[in-house]
C-alpha cells in the first residue's frame, strides 16, 4: 500500500515540502521531507500530541528550527568550527555564537528538503545527498532516514550514511517530547541508564573530561522529576562505543503515558528545553510553545568527538559506513 503523501507547503525559496502520514497498531505519525522531521506522533486513546511541532514550513524555517528534525551531518557542537581529518584542517560554518558549529551549520540536514524514496502505510524512506564541501565538511555523502511504525506502538528510526572519502557523521533526531499535553514538562520523570556524562564549558563544548554521575544532579539512573529549572544540555554516556540496540532512556508522564527509548548509540544528549520560544506561532495544540515546553532526548555519538581522542570516533569512509537504529516505544500506563 502506498503511504499517504500530501503537500505541506513550500520553503521560502520555493521548494515543495511533503508530509507522509503513517499508521500501524496504536501509533500514528507524520514525517516531513523538510529536515526528515517527525512533525507529529499520536498514541491511540491519548487526545494530545506527544511531541512538539508546527503546521507550516515557515514555523520550521523560523522559531521551530530543529524541532523533530534529523540534525546533521554532525549533530551537536564542534569546537572552533573546524575539524582535522587526515592531517587536513576543514573550516566549518560557525553558527553557534560565532564560536562553534551547531548541528552541521546554517544549512545542515535539518534545513534541507529530503527526497522520498519509497513509502507505504506504516513506513517511509527518505534520502539526501550532500556535496563535497557542503557546510565545510569533506566528501560527497548520501544519507537515508527510515521511519517505521512497528505495532503495537513503537516508532523505529534507522539512519544510514555513506561517503566517497573520509569525513565525519553523527546524526540525531531532535524531537522535543511532552507526554502530558501540558504547557511544560514539569512533573514528568526521566530515567537515563548512564553512569557517566561529559561536563561542558561556557560554549557547551565538552571539556574532555568524562565524569561519574554519582552524587551529582546528572545521576538519572533512578529517575529524576523535571522542574522548570535549567539543568541539562549535556551528553550522557551510555556506552563507550556503538553497540547492539539497548534501552537507554525512559520518560514517564503524569497523565498515563510512558516512552521508552532504545538505541545503538553510545551517547544521549538531554536538553531541558529552557530556550524554547515560538512567539505567537502556535504548536500542534493551537498554543505557542514557551520555555520547558518539551525535552530533547537525542541518541547520538558524544559531541565534539574529533577533538577528544578518548571519545567514540565518528569517522565515516568508503569502507566504514554509518548506521544508527533508535526505537521510541510508547504505552499507556493507565486505562482511565
Amino acid at each position: 500500500m502506498t503511504g499517504k503523501i500530501r503537500s505541506f507547503g513550500s520553503t521560502r525559496d520555493g521548494q515543495e515540502v511533503s508530509a507522509i502520514d503513517l499508521k500501524a497498531g496504536e501509533l500514528s505519525a507524520t514525517i516531513l521531507t523538510y529536515g526528515a522531521t517527525l512533525q507529529d506522533i499520536r498514541l491511540a486513546g491519548v487526545p494530545w500530541p506527544l511531541t512538539l511541532g508546527g503546521n507550516s514550513v515557515a514555523a520550521y524555517e523560523g522559531p521551530m528550527r530543529y524541532f523533530g528534525a534529523i540534525a546533521g551531518p554532525v549533530a551537536n557542537r564542534i569546537a572552533n568550527a573546524s575539524v582535522e581529518i587526515g592531517g587536513v584542517t576543514h573550516r566549518l560554518v560557525a553558527n553557534g555564537g560565532g564560536r562553534t558549529t551547531l548541528h552541521g551549520g546554517r544549512t545542515g540536514t535539518s534545513q534541507l528538503v529530503w527526497e522520498i524514496d519509497e513509502a507505504n502505510s506504516s513506513a517511509v524512506r527518505l534520502s539526501l545527498k550532500l556535496a563535497d564541501g557542503h557546510g565545510g565538511f569533506p566528501g560527497e555523502r548520501r544519507l537515508t532516514a527510515v521511519f517505521r511504525i512497528a505495532p503495537p506502538s513503537t516508532l523505529v528510526l534507522e539512519l544510514h550514511a555513506t561517503a566517497d572519502r573520509t569525513t565525519i557523521i553523527n546524526l540525531a533526531n531532535h524531537s522535543y517530547w511532552n507526554l502530558d499535553g501540558a504547557p511544560d514538562t514539569s512533573g514528568q520523570t526521566i530515567r537515563a541508564l548512564a553512569d557517566r556524562y561529559t561536563p561542558v564549558d561556557d560554549a557547551l563544548i565538552p571539556t574532555g573530561a568524562v565524569a561519574d554521575v554519582s552524587g551529582t544532579a546528572f545521576d538519572l539512573r533512578a529517575g529524576h522529576t523535571l522542574r522548570n529549572v535549567a539543568a541539562f544540555d549535556h551528553n550522557f554516556c551510555v556506552a563507550s562505543d556503538r553497540r547492539p540496540l539497548t534501552p537507554v532512556v525512559e520518560l514517564l508522564g503524569r497523565r498515563g503515558v510512558r516512552m521508552s527509548i532504545a538505541s545503538t548509540e553510545p551517547g544521549v544528549q538531554i536538553y531541558d528545553g529552557r530556550g524554547i520560544g515560538t512567539g505567537t506561532g502556535p504548536g500542534l495544540s493551537g498554543s505557542p510553545y514557551g520555555p520547558f515546553a518539551g525535552i530533547a532526548i537525542e541518541p547520538q555519538c558524544w559531541p565534539d568527538a574529533p577533538h577528544h581522542a578518548g571519545f567514540p570516533p565518528i569517522f565515516c569512509a568508503p569502507d566504514r559506513p554509518y548506521r544508527q537504529v533508535t526505537e521510541f516505544g510508547f504505552e499507556r500506563t493507565t486505562t482511565d
